[in-house]
């Protein structure tokens, strides 16, 4: 008993750390995934990628979806030459772009609790806490719960590649 006490204790300190970091303060954005995107302007070229690789369509509808968003900084930490090719390969950029999303709608408290998710690419995307912050497939998580019409954003320090 005293274990299981650690350890939710554990997870909501966790859980309080991720809520802190929501710019977007847990309120319901009318707007989907990609206006809300596009609206927070520190999403240029996650936006930019998405267009590219057609799936604007795909991030607007319904879902519900979980995007683990690569803010521009995360981007820059990409050579622009590697950027510029990965955005002229359709094929390879849906790859990647799709290691960013899960179908269904994880909230911070529940990205906390899983160990893997699987993306809708049919990818698996290892979930690691440590030292009360989150890594998915090695990025870090640096704001949760932007929560939108058809899901909630959850915003990454770097690029998933694989």
């Amino acid at each position: 008993m005293k274990t299981l006490t650690l350890l939710s204790s554990a997870l909501l300190a966790v859980s309080l750390t991720f809520s802190t970091a929501s710019f977007a303060d847990g309120h319901m954005s009318k707007n989907d995934i990609v206006d809300t995107a596009v609206a927070a302007g520190s999403f240029t070229t996650l936006v930019t990628a998405v267009q590219a690789a057609d799936l604007v369509d795909k991030l607007k509808e319904d879902g519900p979806f979980t995007v683990f968003a690569p803010n521009d900084e995360a981007f820059a930490k990409i050579p622009s030459e590697t950027l510029n090719a990965l955005v002229a390969d359709e094929e390879a950029l849906t790859e990647v772009l799709g290691l960013h999303v899960i179908a269904g709608k994880k909230m911070a408290a529940d990205v906390v609790g899983i160990y893997q998710a699987v993306t809708i690419t049919g990818r698996v995307l290892n979930i690691k806490v440590s030292g009360g912050e989150v890594f998915v497939n090695g990025a870090k998580v640096i704001a949760t719960d932007i929560e939108t019409s058809n899901g909630v954003i959850h915003v990454i320090d770097s690029v998933i590649t694989k």
